[in-house]
């Protein structure tokens, strides 16, 4: 898994239609404030390993500032929550041509059940989790809040 955290003071996703470009009415808005926004690429190798590394180490990180302006609280210290937004394209190959591959990217049966399972297990460390919707087109706009983004990729961790 890929993930790209952005530590923000607010966030937030609308789903378009692709066809029409007009906002679909079946989803409403997620927003957040303080807390992180999470872009979730997911591989077939991906399964419960990376699930339950990536939410711990997730739930845990300290990025947020104390009294003494150091970054030494977690998500769960600020009563923050997260975003999820599934992006395949954390797994893009640019090293041919000009147009991206996507390859190595999750199949989407795969891929959807891999970030649903994920944000439960964030959901199970007791933390709020908002979602995007899988395989639609998202507009998502946010505050980074540092600025403070850290990528984990659980394949060259070796996870």
């Amino acid at each position: 898994m890929r993930i790209v955290l952005q530590k923000v003071s607010h966030a937030d996703v609308t789903v378009t239609d692709e066809a029409t470009g007009e906002l679909d009415t079946t989803f409403t808005e997620q927003t957040i404030a303080a807390g992180y926004v999470l872009l979730v690429g997911v591989s077939d190798a991906d399964g419960t390993r990376q699930i339950d590394w990536l939410a711990h180490k997730i739930s845990n990180l300290r990025v947020f500032e104390d009294e003494q302006g150091k970054m030494n609280l977690s998500i769960h210290d600020v009563g923050g929550s997260i975003l999820s937004i599934s992006q395949f394209t954390l797994f893009a190959d640019t090293r041919k041509g000009n147009r991206p591959s996507f390859m190595r990217s999750g199949k989407p049966e795969h891929a959807e059940r891999i970030w649903l399972e994920f944000n439960e297990a964030l959901r199970a460390q007791g933390l709020q989790v908002k979602e995007g919707r899988f395989g639609a087109h998202m507009n998502v706009s946010l505050v980074n809040d540092g600025p403070v983004t850290i990528l984990f990729d659980t394949e060259e961790l070796g996870i």
